[in-house]
């Protein structure tokens, strides 16, 4: 059975970005996901589509077809006194490289990241950690099978069902800065449906309403 739009896949997969492997799914722990539902970037649901049980991949993702490019227009500076708690700062959250979940004007939940911290404000950058690489995947595809209508509808692991507040609005999703849903796995990794990274690469993003602040 070849992968095409509905097709329940799941693959091993190992990432490289910058010449550093940054995650893997194992035959253990395999990614699974469906076809054409936009739980993977475009460039790799591409290079995927058609390819059946046992085939390999070997493939570069460019930006265009990943993460896109880094947008400078979602690094800002935000008032440390967005982080008060009880009349206090939460210096012990401040930290560079921290992600850290703010609210748009929606009320959208995003994941920023700690750049820069200064006397009185904190420069967060909300582009995908991705954003801006190359993105660099070898794998094999374990199984295809068709998705059951349950599947279509709720998803492999519920993420089509509705969820409490609101999904984040600039590729990410879930906690701790992650795109994915469950468990999580590694940082600045790629992502598939039990959960995979702080920030990963794997699930379809969208950056049309932005991100976003207190």
């Amino acid at each position: 059975m070849k992968i095409d739009k509905n097709k329940v896949v799941s693959m091993t997969y190992e990432l490289q970005v910058d010449g550093q492997i940054v995650d893997r799914a194992t035959i253990e722990k395999p990614l699974d996901y469906i076809q054409g539902t936009n739980m993977l970037i475009p460039g790799l649901e591409a290079v995927v589509n058609g390819l059946q049980q046992g085939d390999t991949f070997n493939c570069s993702i460019p930006p265009e077809e990943g993460y896109g490019q880094h947008d400078s227009s979602m690094v800002f500076d935000i008032p440390k006194d967005s982080f008060m708690y009880e009349g206090k700062i939460r210096e012990d959250l401040i930290e560079l490289g921290r992600f850290i979940p703010m609210l748009n004007s929606q009320g959208d939940v995003c994941y920023g990241m700690i750049k820069e911290i200064k006397e009185t404000a904190v420069t967060m950058d909300f582009n995908p950690p991705m954003a801006g690489k190359t993105l660099n995947f070898t794998g094999k595809i374990i199984a295809v099978r068709e998705a059951t209508d349950k599947e279509l509808t709720e998803g492999l692991h519920g993420e089509f069902l509705p969820q409490e507040g609101h999904q984040c609005k600039c590729g990410h999703h879930n906690s701790e800065g992650g795109c994915c849903h469950g468990e999580g796995h590694s940082e600045g990794g790629c992502c598939h449906g039990e959960g995979h990274s702080e920030g990963g690469c794997c699930h379809h993003h969208d950056n049309e309403n932005g991100c976003c602040h207190s």
